[in-house]
């Protein structure tokens, strides 16, 4: 198949899903990109719910930061390449998947749509890539996995390790390929839109998973929800801790929240067959620096041990291919997947994911690439600093 037949497949792939999905009221409004999925998302979603999913902590800073850490760098495409063929298929942990782009975990799908993290999962299987099921899943991880491809389990480690164990246990019962195991959270971040809007899940939703508790008396405050969290999330966990969850299950473990070079040597000497270079969408620890600025010293550091993933603030298909670039395998999406949800539910989700496909694979042949895998650090570089 020649190179143009590929490119305008994907083309016409996208158009049609991106056509068929238009704003309520509006049914002449394309959604052309993923920031137009955002746009719609606002418009339909009560504006708690928007910003629960939007926010981050603090003054959000680092949600910012993430943003414009992409605009810091610049593509340096090759030409004359003479290609043939191009694909955005790659491998992550040896699973094939068909664009270097995973749906990240996050939490109350059916916040966005009824039928939840199921339309999610249904969504990314049909894209060809790995779902990654969150703890605060709304619906109860066996009846999602019927429904899903590929599909990783992200855990909290909670104090009570009995229950830690349950889930480790019933995430290998039902079939997840692998563990991701949140390491940026001893407690909840400080995200002050959920306190100004007094959030809280609607009566008939719950995460699953999560044990309700009565917040202590140390709870930090927050909203409703983070005080759940500090109650029942360990704020102690340790590495030893880390190499006690690769004892239950014998599931490749990936610990996601990975900044410091110095933690991503340590995840490797005890036992991660990956790092997800994130912080956590902004939403935990402010002012913390852009996965995307400390992708290239966790790579440096892995030294190709593992497989280096990255989580933040990508919205183009060209936010991807910096990614690839600066290091990493493929990248997680985590909002854009719930602004697809809430537009259109499961043909929202597969939407997005095939707009990120098709602007990769368009990009992948203006720089000269034939394959993701094929992407190299001399592919970018850094914009100079305007004058002030």
């Amino acid at each position: 198949m020649s190179r143009g037949s590929i490119a305008v497949k994907a083309d016409l792939v996208a158009r049609s899903l991106v056509t068929n999905t238009t704003v309520v009221g509006k049914p002449s409004a394309p959604l052309l990109n993923v920031h137009d999925y955002e746009a719609a998302a606002r418009g339909l979603l009560p504006a708690a719910v928007f910003d629960y999913i939007a926010g981050g902590g603090g003054d959000e800073v680092t949600l910012c930061a993430s943003r414009a850490s992409f605009e810091r760098w610049r593509l340096l495409p090759r030409v004359l390449r003479g290609l043939r063929e191009v694909s955005t298929a790659t491998s992550v942990l040896g699973q094939d998947v068909s664009l270097p782009v995973l749906v990240a975990p996050v939490g109350a799908h059916r916040l966005y749509h009824a039928e939840g993290e199921c339309a999610t999962a249904r969504a990314a299987k049909s894209a060809g890539t790995i779902f990654t099921l969150s703890t605060p899943t709304t619906i109860a991880m066996e009846e999602v996995a019927t429904e899903a491809g590929p599909w990783w389990f992200q855990l909290f480690i909670f104090r009570d390790r009995g229950a830690t164990r349950e889930l480790v246990a019933r995430a290998a019962a039902a079939g997840a390929s692998a563990l991701v195991v949140t390491v940026d959270t001893p407690v909840s971040g400080r995200r002050e839109r959920d306190e100004r809007n007094a959030f809280a899940l609607p009566p008939g939703m719950a995460f699953v998973h999560i044990p309700k508790t009565p917040p202590s008396a140390d709870s930090l405050g927050g909203s409703a929800l983070a005080a759940n969290v500090n109650a029942v999330f360990d704020p102690c966990v340790t590495w030893d801790d880390f190499e006690w969850l690769a004892s239950l299950s014998g599931l490749p473990l990936i610990p996601k929240g990975i900044l410091h070079p110095d933690d991503a040597r340590l995840a490797v000497d005890h036992g991660a067959r990956a790092v997800i270079v994130s912080n956590h969408g902004g939403r935990q620890l402010d002012a913390a620096i852009p996965a995307l600025d400390a992708l290239p010293s966790v790579v440096e550091a892995v030294a190709g041990r593992v497989e280096v993933l990255m989580d933040g603030g990508v919205r183009r298909g060209s936010d991807v291919l910096k990614a690839l670039a600066l290091g990493a395998r493929a990248v997680l999406t985590g909002r854009p997947i719930a602004w697809g949800l809430a537009v259109a539910g499961e043909e929202g989700v597969r939407s997005v994911l095939e707009l990120l496909r098709t602007e990769l694979l368009r990009d992948l042949i203006f720089c000269g690439q034939a394959l993701p895998a094929s992407v190299e650090r001399s592919l970018v570089a850094l914009a100079e600093a305007p004058n002030r």
